[in-house]
């Protein structure tokens, strides 16, 4: 709950530390997003969703915005959280000694927000198709990226949008050796994927920052992309 809802200063409480590193499942949607091509009635997925915060922030943008995730607990922890308006949870300071926090979401921003759980490498055939598609950090999580790759060209309506972050972590705790996009040229690979359905409009690298506790942090830098659906 704290790398999504928690606040900078919760995140990053250190004066000489990566404070543009906080924030991040927000800037994932604001820093790639084209809401200049968004039209009214504007219908968002969010795959790899974890608790939420990605999805709710999509629903600045969107009338509606389903978020999926294949943990049942993070789903029912954004659920709770848009039934309750407000949902508390704690966080490390040192050793044995946490404090706690409380997540908040806006009645405006849980109206437009779903939640379920599902499989990104097996999304149900009639999800849909959606005018802007939002994935963060899930790639180098899936057993098999390409077949959620694969999936996109129907789940991104002709015109709209895919965003996405990666920062390519193959572990093969998550991924097969032989299911990793690339060693080193992962991103070329991605946009041979991509490219025949989308075309890329936008790059961006996205720092993030994992507090563990208030003196140990983790600090990885995401390839952020926004890419177009072409029309058929």
């Amino acid at each position: 709950m704290l790398f999504h809802y928690g606040s900078a200063a919760d995140l990053m409480p250190w004066p000489a530390g990566p404070s543009e590193a906080v924030g991040f499942p927000v800037r994932t949607v604001s820093e790639l997003i084209d809401p200049a091509t968004l039209g009214e009635g504007a219908h968002g997925l969010d795959v790899g969703c974890a608790v939420g915060r990605s999805t709710i922030e999509l629903t600045s943008h969107c009338s509606r915005v389903k978020g999926i995730d294949f943990s049942d607990s993070f789903i029912r922890a954004a659920k709770e959280l848009l039934q309750k308006g407000s949902l508390s949870y704690r966080f490390r300071e040192e050793g044995d000694s946490f404090r706690s926090a409380t997540a908040t979401v806006s009645p405006a921003e849980g109206s437009k927000a779903e939640f379920e759980v599902g499989d990104a490498c097996d999304l149900p055939s009639g999800l849909g198709s959606f005018d802007v598609v939002h994935a963060a950090n899930l790639l180098c999580r899936l057993p098999d990226p390409r077949l959620f790759l694969d999936r996109l060209s129907t789940l991104v309506k002709p015109g709209g949008q895919l965003l996405l972050t990666t920062p390519f972590t193959w572990l093969e705790e998550f991924t097969p050796r032989d299911h990793w996009l690339g060693s080193g040229d992962s991103e070329d690979a991605l946009g041979r994927i991509l490219e025949p359905s989308f075309a890329r409009e936008h790059r961006k690298e996205i720092p993030f920052v994992i507090r563990e506790h208030r003196r140990k942090f983790q600090y990885s830098v995401s390839l952020g992309s926004r890419w177009r659906r072409l029309q058929t």
